[in-house]
């Protein structure tokens, strides 16, 4: 396997409500809930992964939700805008079921040559659905109302709105392997052609003030790459660039690494490996609370803490 950066690996944000996040990705949006654990350094609070079938990376969306943090600003120096890919045609479908559901949405309209579709999470996330020019051949996962012919099929891209893009461009060009493709009035598209989708990063430069997390805010941006040896490889890149970042990590379900960008974005390496069936089979994915090991002999204690779904 080439030592590449294979696009996006997944996306964390915060939501302030459990039991609603999760209502809105499985049935408003027609997601996969993949995984319900909790988050590695709260116990007290979920961890939840939205995605495909298999939780595929560059498909997995996931969310820590702190129960009445309140809503976030979003702002410079973080990720502000989630596309994810829709197949051609959908646009309409999505209109409809926006409206039906209450769902805060704009008009369709058109950017870089792609029609897209913007709506918000009920925290004020904010999220594009995006019909791409290049063909996206993923399998869509279906559920009762969003069927293959409209359903997302993975992530299409991400939008970083920055101060000044210059040192952000520089990692991802010079460390993560992305190259400029174009740019429309103060954005500027980069990609990578190690994979066909979730490859591209939108930098917006922006004056306005720096956001500020909680709900509705995205918290960091993973990237994807094959294994843990390449996983090491890019922590040698980040470290001769002159920027901190952790040592790996065993995130239970892929291992990780964490370092802050120039332009104050939190960015995370992580594997593909092991992956979301390492402690349920793919058709129990989701249904299970699961605890990392250090947390299980705390079981009880902590499912008396977590806010009822149902």
């Amino acid at each position: 396997m080439e030592d590449r950066i294979l696009g996006l690996h997944h996306i964390t944000a915060i939501a302030d409500n459990a039991k609603r996040n999760l209502q809105f990705y499985t049935e408003t949006l027609g997601l996969r809930f993949v995984k319900k654990t909790v988050n590695f350094d709260d116990p007290g609070t979920y961890h939840f992964y939205f995605g495909d079938e298999h939780g595929t990376p560059g498909s997995i969306l996931t969310f820590f939700p702190w129960e009445g943090i309140g809503r976030g600003q979003t702002g410079t120096g973080m990720a502000t805008e989630i596309g994810y890919s829709v197949p051609a045609g959908s646009l309409d479908f999505w209109v409809e079921r926006f409206k039906t559901h209450n769902v805060t949405h704009g008009p369709i309209a058109e950017r870089f040559g792609e029609q897209y579709l913007p709506f918000e999470d009920p925290d004020g996330l904010k999220l594009n659905l995006i019909v791409s020019k290049t063909a996206d051949n993923r399998q869509a996962w279906e559920t009762a109302e969003v069927k293959a012919a409209h359903a997302t099929k993975g992530f299409h891209s991400i939008v970083l709105t920055l101060r000044s893009i210059g040192p952000t461009a520089s990692i991802l060009t010079e460390v993560l392997g992305y190259k400029f493709l174009e740019q429309d009035g103060n954005r500027h598209r980069f990609v990578t052609d190690a994979i066909p989708e979730a490859n591209i990063v939108d930098l917006v430069e922006s004056k306005e003030p720096a956001g500020r997390g909680g709900g509705g805010t995205n918290h960091h941006v993973a990237f994807r790459v094959e294994n843990d040896e390449i996983l090491m490889k890019f922590r040698d890149k980040v470290v001769k660039k002159g920027l901190n970042i952790t040592q790996k990590i065993n995130r239970d379900y892929f291992f990780s690494l964490y370092f802050r960008e120039p332009g104050g974005v939190l960015f995370e390496l992580a594997t593909n490996n092991p992956g979301f069936t390492v402690d349920e089979p793919l058709d129990q994915l989701g249904q299970h609370l699961k605890l990392p090991v250090q947390y299980e002999s705390m079981r009880a204690d902590i499912e008396k803490v977590l806010p009822a779904l149902k």
